[in-house]
């Protein structure tokens, strides 16, 4: 059963060279801090870990995959080093799995809305059905995605996240996704994608680990200085959700 706990639930499993992360909150499996921080600290865990040779990335459930980030976290920042400190949660969480030696990949079984397409952004591949659809919903709150932008921009392009930042309101289908490059793979049903995932990813694990960290480094070529760059777009962030009209949208969104 999903888990009911505030403070959402992480677990992770190794079996064959496959370590599976999964997380869950009861609010759509999204993000409070903590769970941020301890998903962080796991990739750099299973970085190091001689055992692993990839990752396979999972919610909770059979409806959302993520919906992004705490509602209830966001709407209490009160001041810029709490607002810094809430959106550097998925700036850590991203820079985390870029360093990862070990490629990850994504299954995403239902909708994702905002940290949670930056979730399936920074994954090396993504497995999807039908249902996971994404949006990111984040201008029409005030704020907008700062952070998750460079993971969004490296799968779809600049043109891609244009499309999908600026109509927030827009739910984008899986299709989209995958026509994009977000999505390797869409899948009709559940089912279909895990016996899928299942044996494409033992095909993987069976293979040089060494091929796929140096295959993993290849994939991120550039992207070092995300380090600095994804911690001021949590600093420009924070400023954003202080503003008089973001405090004014997301008590709307309260009620």
């Amino acid at each position: 059963m999903p888990t009911d706990r505030i403070s959402g639930s992480l677990y992770t499993k190794i079996e064959n060279r496959i370590a599976t992360i999964e997380f869950g909150h009861p609010a759509s499996n999204s993000f409070v801090s903590e769970l941020l921080a301890r998903l962080a600290k796991e990739f750099d865990k299973l970085s190091t870990n001689p055992d692993t040779s990839l990752i396979v990335l999972k919610s909770e459930g059979d409806r959302a995959f993520c919906a992004g980030a705490s509602f209830d976290e966001l709407v209490a920042i009160s001041n810029l080093d709490e607002g810094k400190a809430f959106f550097s949660g998925f700036a850590n969480v991203i820079n985390a799995m870029r360093k990862c030696s070990k490629p990850i990949i994504g299954r995403v079984q239902g909708k994702a809305v905002g940290g949670g397409v930056g979730l399936a952004s920074a994954c090396d591949f993504v497995y999807a059905t039908e249902a996971a659809s994404v949006k990111l919903s984040e201008i029409s709150i005030g704020i907008a995605p700062l952070v998750i932008a460079p993971a969004v921009e490296r799968k779809i392009g600049k043109a891609g996240l244009a499309e999908l930042s600026l109509s927030p309101t827009e739910w984008k289908n899986a299709y989209w996704a995958k026509e994009k490059g977000l999505f390797s793979k869409v899948f009709n049903s559940i089912s279909e994608m895990d016996k899928e995932l299942d044996f494409h990813t033992q095909k993987l694990a069976s293979y040089n680990p060494e091929a796929l960290t140096i295959m993993k480094q290849i994939l991120w070529e550039g992207t070092a200085h995300w380090d600095k760059l994804l911690i001021e777009r949590a600093e420009e962030s924070g400023r954003l959700s202080l503003s008089p009209n973001t405090k004014n949208a997301l008590e709307k969104f309260k009620k």
